[in-house]
């Protein structure tokens, strides 16, 4: 039967005075709706693949003592927790972030956690000039460079159509997108030299397309597009690992983002309404996850794990996740703000003791790093 289809298509392309590129297109749409048998054809040989790389990755990772790893965003939060976990493996670190004097705290913490030495560098990703001073300076310093963490980013939480000017959002793009591409630019050339690696901090924000933060998953699909293209264009070169974390214990989930105005607030009812009943992670645990995915050479890790039924969810069914979403993220009548949903949201959490068991303790203060 599947034959006499294939006949019959040939058929009516042979038969036909539609130009040769449409005839083309037309058979590619109608192989394409026959693609699951070669999938299931395809899908057995394959994981037996990826088992056979992933086993050899859990018997030999990368040994990073001595190496050098420069990860920006490291004052705080993930980048803070990634520094220490390549310091307990022994590697040189040089951290990047605007706020000089934490990075100094980190940096002693990190040498009291087993790192050799430590170069602070103070410096914003946003701006192509300081990236391309503060790779210059870890080369400078430690005579080469083996891992590049793109970690920096800021988020913004607000309805699209309540911001009065979106070009107070271009800062979104520019420390999300622009300040991992500007980084890897200045030192791809030396992560050639040394078989290095790339990792870079995506969302699953990026997949998601969480409400209230569009101009935030913008941001992070560019950034997960960017990599998985630039993967293939350095083919085995350098080695990139893309994360694709949920919400993790960080200054975000304290509450710090963007305004619709476009200001650095830190507003934890709009927390709490953001993250709703989502359990937080730990940031520690993440940056244990990361480490050891860079390290292993993994292409992708999501962490929690279980963000990835989500990410199916809305591949196979996105009216499903769509639906879900404006439940979950439903507007005050009226269309304002929503500050008493926030309200609401926050008293739920505390009534029912839930923020207790779904975010760590650090998230139940507002305080921040200022300087």
């Amino acid at each position: 039967m599947e034959m006499l289809s294939m006949l019959k298509v040939g058929y009516t392309i042979l038969r036909s005075e539609t130009p040769a590129t449409d005839l083309i297109n037309s058979f590619m749409d109608w192989a394409a709706r026959r693609s699951l048998l070669l999938l299931a054809i395809f899908l057995p040989p394959y994981y037996v693949y990826k088992l056979t790389t992933s086993a050899f990755a859990v018997v030999a990772p990368e040994d990073v003592a001595g190496k050098v790893v420069l990860i920006t965003g490291a004052s705080s939060g993930i980048g803070e927790q990634i520094a220490y976990q390549y310091a307990k493996k022994g590697a040189r670190l040089a951290l990047v972030a605007r706020r000089e004097a934490s990075l100094h705290d980190v940096a002693e913490k990190a040498k009291d956690a087993g790192s050799p030495d430590v170069l602070v560098v103070a410096g914003d990703v946003a701006n192509p000039e300081d990236c391309k001073r503060f790779v210059q300076a870890t080369v400078e310093h430690f005579g080469q460079l083996d891992h590049l963490v793109n970690n920096a980013g800021v988020a913004s939480v607000c309805w699209f159509e309540e911001v009065p000017d979106v070009a107070d959002f271009k800062q979104v793009l520019a420390v999300n997108f622009w300040g991992t591409v500007h980084p890897t630019h200045c030192a791809l050339p030396h992560l050639k030299k040394s078989g290095g690696k790339i990792f870079v901090n995506s969302s699953a924000a990026a997949v998601l397309a969480m409400p209230r933060m569009s101009f935030y998953n913008a941001s992070k699909a560019a950034v997960l597009n960017f990599f998985e293209t630039l993967r293939m264009e350095l083919r085995d070169e350098v080695g990139i690992t893309i994360a694709t974390p949920g919400w993790i214990e960080s200054e975000m989930t304290k509450g710090k983002h963007l305004s619709k105005q476009g200001t650095v607030e830190v507003d934890q009812d709009m927390r709490d309404s953001q993250v709703g009943l989502f359990p937080v992670v730990r940031a520690e645990r993440c940056a244990e996850a990361i480490v050891d995915a860079v390290c292993r050479g993994r292409r992708h890790l999501t962490v929690p794990l279980w963000y990835r039924a989500l990410f199916l969810w809305r591949m196979l069914a996105p009216e499903v996740g769509d639906f879900s979403q404006r439940v979950f993220y439903r507007r005050a009548a009226g269309g304002g703000h929503g500050e008493h949903q926030q309200a609401k949201a926050r008293r739920f959490l505390e009534a029912t003791g839930a923020n207790g068991v779904l975010q760590p303790a650090s998230l139940q203060s507002s305080d921040i790093k200022r300087d």
